[in-house]
């Protein structure tokens, strides 16, 4: 039993590092921020709630798509820049939704200290990278003016898809608590 709790132990210094160390996650701005939607929007459900993450986050992410690749669209010097906004844009859209993920995570009742958050997180490293390749592609393939538009409709596309997913995961895992909870008297 000693070595059970001494690797779950473990498991969640990792978590903890992983998160908020070498992501620079910060836990309070993400609770901070959850409350806030809880208190603006008190009568919607939590998957309502996510949704207006979701949605602010959108708005967030076609602005910043569509900026870190604009470099691309300069004729000549601009597709050698292309690179650093495949960097930038993965970098600043992976921990945006990183927070938005971990703020719908909360909203469904979920523990963001939990090491079951790492796999999620890891779907989310991995959406990001994708969206932030698409537009370098169609830079390096079609016309590199397509790299701005591609880039805001890539990131919006995966806001859009991670926090539904989460939203799909959390509802689904909290609906069984929900189906075992006594009823009212």
């Amino acid at each position: 039993m000693a070595i059970a709790q001494q690797v779950a132990d473990q498991q969640s210094l990792f978590t903890d590092d992983l998160l908020y160390f070498v992501l620079r996650l910060r836990k309070s701005r993400i609770r901070s921020v959850a409350e806030r939607v809880r208190r603006m929007y008190p009568d919607e459900s939590p998957e309502q709630q996510a949704r207006r993450l979701i949605a602010s986050t959108s708005a967030i992410s076609f602005a910043a798509g569509g900026l870190v690749h604009a470099p691309a669209a300069v004729p000549g010097f601009g597709i050698v820049y292309e690179g650093l906004g495949f960097v930038a844009g993965a970098s600043i859209l992976t921990r945006m939704h990183l927070y938005l993920i971990l703020e719908i995570a909360l909203l469904f009742g979920k523990d963001i200290d939990q090491s079951e958050r790492v796999t999620e997180l890891v779907a989310v490293v991995a959406a990001c990278a994708a969206s932030a390749a698409a537009p370098v592609a169609i830079a390096m393939t079609l016309n590199p003016a397509f790299a701005v538009p591609a880039g805001a409709l890539a990131a919006t596309a995966a806001t859009r898809a991670i926090g539904e997913s989460a939203i799909r995961r959390y509802k689904r895992s909290t609906a069984p608590e929900a189906a075992t909870a006594p009823a009212p008297a």
